[in-house]
C-alpha cells in the first residue's frame, strides 16, 4: 500500500503534481512558506478528498471537437496541468477548478488563456477561436468524467511516505545525485524538516518553485540563420516555435527548425533530475531530507 502511496505522491508532485495552488480560481501558496515557528502539513483530508465544484451549466461538445481540443491541450497546457486535466508539474486540477466548474463555453476560461496570469508564472495565449474552443471542449469533458466517477481521492499521510534509508539518501544527496553541488544541509537545507512535512515535503524536494511565487523567466538566446542572436526572457514553447520577449517587452515568435536557441533556466537541473530517480532514490533522498530538523 505503501509503494502505492509513494507512487501516486511522486506522480502528483514532481512527476506530475500538485501541491499548491494556481490558476483556476484556486488560491496561490505562501510566497515564503509557512510563517516562522510553523509546519506546513499535509491535512488530513486535503481539497483532493473531497468532491469537487460541480459544473453550474452542464456542457456537451462534438467528439472531434473535444479530440482536437486534446491535442492541443496536450501541447500547451500538459506540462503544468497535466495530460488529462487533472494537475501536472506547476498548475493545479482543472476537473476540480471553481474558474471551470462555472464558466459556460469558454466564457471564463478563455479570459484567462488569453490574459494569463503572470503573477503566478501562467502565460497569456494566441489562440485561435477554433483552438480555444477545442481547449475549452477537452476541459469541461475531462471535468465531466472525473465527475462520473464519483467519490473523492484518500489524502496521504506523512507516515505513508516515510519508507526511504536516510543514510542511503544521504550518500545521494553527497554523492551521485550531485544535490550537494548546489544546496547543504547545514544551509539553506537547514531545518527544513521542521517547515514541511509529508507531501510539502517531497513537493520542495521535487518541485521547489511549485506554491512560491514565478520565478523569474528562463533567458533565452536565439541563433537566425543570418547568424544574429537574440536574447531576452522566454515567453512561451511549444513543439514547434519559441517565443522571446525582446528588449522593447514585444513578442518575437521563431519556427524552431529554422533556428537555433538555448534555454539557460537555473531550475531545470531540478526538472532534470526527475528522470534520473529511481523508486530508491526518491525514498532515501525524501528520508535523508526528513531528518533535518
Amino acid at each position: 500500500m505503501k509503494q502505492t502511496v509513494w507512487t501516486l505522491s511522486a506522480a502528483l508532485i514532481g512527476v506530475g503534481m500538485v501541491v499548491a495552488q494556481g490558476p483556476g480560481g484556486q488560491v496561490a501558496g505562501r510566497a515564503n512558506g509557512p510563517a516562522k515557528g510553523q509546519v506546513a502539513r499535509s491535512p488530513i483530508q486535503s481539497p483532493a478528498s473531497l468532491p469537487g465544484p460541480p459544473t453550474v451549466t452542464p456542457q456537451t461538445y462534438p467528439a472531434e471537437q473535444i479530440k482536437a481540443g486534446e491535442l492541443r491541450f496536450t501541447s500547451q497546457c500538459g506540462f503544468c496541468h497535466g495530460r488529462d486535466a487533472a494537475g501536472g508539474e506547476t498548475g493545479p486540477d482543472l476537473t476540480r477548478s471553481k474558474l471551470v466548474a462555472e464558466d459556460t463555453r469558454g466564457d471564463k476560461i478563455g479570459t484567462l488563456l488569453r490574459q494569463g496570469r503572470p503573477d503566478q508564472g501562467m502565460p497569456s495565449f494566441n489562440l485561435s477561436d477554433a483552438d480555444l474552443g477545442a481547449i475549452v471542449a477537452f476541459i469541461h469533458d475531462q471535468k465531466s468524467k472525473f465527475e462520473a466517477l464519483g467519490g473523492g481521492r484518500r489524502a496521504v499521510d506523512p507516515s505513508d511516505l516515510a519508507t526511504g534509508n536516510a543514510a542511503a539518501g544521504r550518500r545521494y544527496f553527497n554523492g551521485a545525485g550531485g544535490c550537494s553541488k548546489c544546496h547543504s544541509a547545514t544551509g539553506d537545507l537547514a531545518g527544513i524538516a521542521t517547515r514541511f512535512q509529508g507531501l510539502a515535503l517531497l513537493q520542495r524536494m521535487l518541485n521547489p518553485t511549485n506554491g512560491r511565487p514565478a520565478p523569474p523567466r528562463p533567458k533565452v538566446t536565439v541563433t537566425l540563420a543570418s547568424g544574429q542572436t537574440v536574447t531576452g526572457p522566454l515567453a512561451t514553447e511549444d513543439e514547434f516555435t519559441i517565443v522571446v520577449l525582446d528588449s522593447s517587452g514585444a513578442r518575437q515568435t521563431y519556427e524552431k527548425s529554422a533556428v537555433k536557441f538555448k534555454i539557460d533556466d537555473p531550475m531545470s537541473v531540478h526538472f532534470d533530475q526527475l528522470g534520473k530517480y529511481t523508486d530508491g532514490d526518491m525514498h532515501n533522498v525524501f528520508a535523508y531530507l526528513d531528518t533535518l530538523k
